[in-house]
């Protein structure tokens, strides 16, 4: 299928509310009560349904901050095994 751009125009409401055009709705499957993400990109904001399926897109975009997993995983699990721990 080939993509074709087209440009649909929404307003923002008082409060931060935007509609999202029938016809948008509708090709992209997007139902009433659907959980939908923003992605920040350089040049704007990119708007994508949340797959129900994939709980690891439900966690897109809500960690804000940088995350070091060895210090994560060190702080969850404790201090890594030593060869002193070990007796070895």
């Amino acid at each position: 299928m080939k993509y074709v751009s087209k440009s649909r125009t929404s307003r923002v409401g008082e409060r931060g509310q935007v509609t999202i055009p029938k016809a948008l709705r509708t090709r992209y499957g997007v139902k009433p009560g659907q959980e939908v993400v923003f992605e920040e990109h350089e040049d704007g904001l990119l708007i994508r349904k949340v797959a129900r399926d994939d709980p690891l897109r439900a966690l897109l975009g809500r960690v804000t901050h940088e995350l070091d997993v060895d210090q994560y995983l060190e702080q969850a699990r404790g201090p890594r095994c030593s060869e002193e721990l070990d007796g070895e």
